[in-house]
């Protein structure tokens, strides 16, 4: 099978990343004698200044990590609603989703302790030794990809008169970031050189990062993201609203390990992020699997999956919260999943269809339940991706600009790594992005957006709820085999990911090997697909019933089927669907080996 690149193998170290800077930086750690830990805190860094439109320090990062000796943990990075955030009070202000974009979006930030926590409790190497490679891109420059300048074009109106501390960064001498010029945040480098320096009188390392967490939580970055927050702020309401973050709230949360959500097949056990991420997604689709499979790539094959994506979904938009217990277990039973797997016949459905697991009845938004009525009553374009700016002809930003062939713009990044001792750890981070909210002034970086994705409505598991999560798309992955830790892999994409990675899966569990090991590269080159039959989890939450974008590389035979049995295709590029990475470690002889996606031509994986 023709692959655009090689399946690398080796045995020292292998990264797979979304940006090649990332990717490299992770590597001069583990050549450098780090372990994955360490590699994977300096790619979250870089990423924050390589890839801005895609995630930033204020965003949250959910981590999933296997030791060499198998124990898989999930490092919640995901911070919680303010106190302050009730649903009262965004109803007060005449509001019935919360905004895409602002300071009323943004929850306590995760990442930044997340990747402290990996850091202090798996790493070994210092906070400046981590942090040195995002310091240097910052404050030296890096020559960033076409997707930063163009996306900050599409915001030029309101960096230049609303959000004016972002066109500072992004817009200097009224120029957005070129290809080819260097661009440099010297903020973001004075925020971090501040931050070592302060917490420099400590000698042990652990005592140190201790101290940075303290510097974020209650100190100068602490104390500038609140007066953020309090700041009147155009958003997509089209109304200057400030937010809820307190200094209480950045205090008193902390980044937090937890049990993985799993589930067993064919010898594979798959471990997820649980229900307040929409990682069980991925499991629900593999237990809605019959034991027989139609032949990989076949019409009957993309129908199955499509159709079984859309059971799962709709059981994420009623079971899947923080704000409630979920029935998790009973989600991925086999008496559940043998009478749902019933519903998937040989036509599209155009219905949102919960089940009842336990006898419980399914409760949606009334806005869910408008958007699957009669009564269409929302706009179809951005569905499923995230939140990011219109075109410069409006002040406000909303939803993303799609282009004719569907094809949107990313929202979020992915690192994976493993290193020569088989430890290996698998890293979403998201949110923060330049265009959610205006860049902090001392700081060089904004809020996060993810408290749109909760719901403005009572007694359901997603509702916005002070101190809870909300549910969020982001779900890296890591799978065993019988037992031992042999991959992690991830994509960006917001509700989109878990589709794209049962395939990615599905592709390495089905297919043939190369090398003696799993065809990563092969499966992440696949034509892959995704469909949006299901509220979206981004503002303005649109969905579009029956449908399916494909990658024009799939079969016309394959496509001209589905369009019989009801599908709704749209022919997106050829390389538009996903931007998967992936490592792997084969336990029995040490090999190990990394792909990565070629799809905007930004992602890399190293190693030897």
């Amino acid at each position: 099978m023709f692959t655009t690149r090689p399946t690398l193998q080796g045995t020292f170290g292998m990264v797979s990343s979304t940006h090649w800077l990332a990717s490299q930086s992770a590597m001069a750690v583990l050549e450098d004698g780090g372990n994955a830990y360490d590699a994977a805190v300096a790619a979250g860094f870089v990423l924050h200044v390589v890839e801005p439109h895609l995630n930033g320090p204020a965003g949250e990062v959910p981590i999933i990590l296997a030791s060499a000796g198998g124990e898989v943990r999930v490092l919640c990075g995901q911070g919680v609603a303010p106190a302050r955030a009730t649903i009262a009070h965004y109803r007060g202000l005449g509001l019935d989703l919360v905004p895409g974009t602002g300071p009323l979006a943004a929850a306590v930030p995760g990442a930044f302790d997340a990747w402290m926590l990996l850091l202090r409790d798996h790493g070994t190497k210092s906070l400046a030794d981590v942090m040195k490679y995002a310091i240097g891109y910052a404050e030296d420059g890096h020559a960033p990809v076409e997707r930063i300048g163009e996306t900050v074009e599409t915001v030029r109106e309101l960096f230049e008169t609303e959000w004016t501390s972002s066109a500072d960064v992004y817009l200097p001498g009224g120029k957005a970031p070129r290809p080819g010029e260097l661009f440099r945040n010297p903020a973001l480098a004075a925020t971090w050189r501040r931050l070592l320096d302060e917490v420099s009188q400590e000698t042990d390392r652990t005592r140190q990062i201790e101290a940075a967490r303290s510097v974020w939580r209650s100190g100068f970055i602490a104390e500038a993201l609140v007066r953020q927050a309090g700041r009147p702020t155009m958003d997509t309401s089209g109304e200057r609203h400030t937010g809820t973050l307190a200094a209480a709230d950045l205090a008193a949360w902390s980044a937090t390990y937890e049990a993985p959500a799993t589930y067993d097949w064919r010898g594979w056990t798959l471990c997820k992020a649980g229900p307040w991420s929409q990682g069980p997604v991925l499991l629900q689709q593999l237990a809605l699997l019959p034991p027989e499979l139609p032949r990989y790539g076949s019409a009957d094959y993309v129908h199955l999956l499509v159709e079984g994506s859309k059971l799962a979904l709709a059981d994420r938009e009623a079971w899947y919260g923080d704000a409630a217990e979920v029935p998790l277990d009973e989600l991925l039973s086999e008496p559940y999943n043998a009478a749902r797997r019933a519903l998937v016949g040989d036509k599209a459905s155009y219905e949102l269809r919960p089940g009842s697991p336990g006898g419980r009845s399914a409760r949606m938004s009334g806005h869910a339940r408008v958007l699957v009525g009669d009564e269409p009553g929302f706009d179809a374009l951005g569905a499923g991706e995230p939140t990011v700016a219109k075109s410069s002809r409006s002040p406000v930003p909303g939803e993303p600009d799609v282009r004719a062939d569907g094809g949107t713009r990313g929202d979020t990044c992915h690192v994976d790594v493993v290193d020569r001792w088989g430890n290996m750890v698998a890293a979403t981070p998201s949110g923060g992005w330049l265009q959610s909210n205006p860049v902090v002034p001392e700081l060089g970086f904004p809020l996060g957006t993810r408290l749109q994705m909760a719901w403005l409505e009572e007694g359901l598991p997603n509702s916005l709820t002070p101190g809870r999560r909300p549910r969020t798309t982001l779900t890296p992955s890591l799978a065993l085999r019988d037992g031992v830790p042999v991959m992690a892999f991830g994509t960006p994409g917001g509700d989109q990911q878990d589709q794209w990675q049962t395939h990615f899966f599905l592709s390495v569990a089905l297919r043939r090997e190369v090398r003696g090991g799993l065809d990563l590269q092969g499966a992440i080159d696949a034509p892959n697909w995704h469909h949006d039959s299901f509220p979206g989890s981004f503002y303005p939450r649109g969905m579009r019933p029956g449908s399916l974008t494909v990658e024009s590389r799939m079969d016309d035979g394959v496509v001209q089927e589905l369009r019989r049995r009801g599908h709704d295709v749209t022919i997106g590029g050829p390389w538009s669907e996903g931007r998967l990475c992936a490592v792997a470690r084969d336990p029995g002889t040490g090999v190990l080996s990394a792909a990565a996606n070629p799809r905007g031509m930004q992602g890399y994986a190293v190693g030897r």
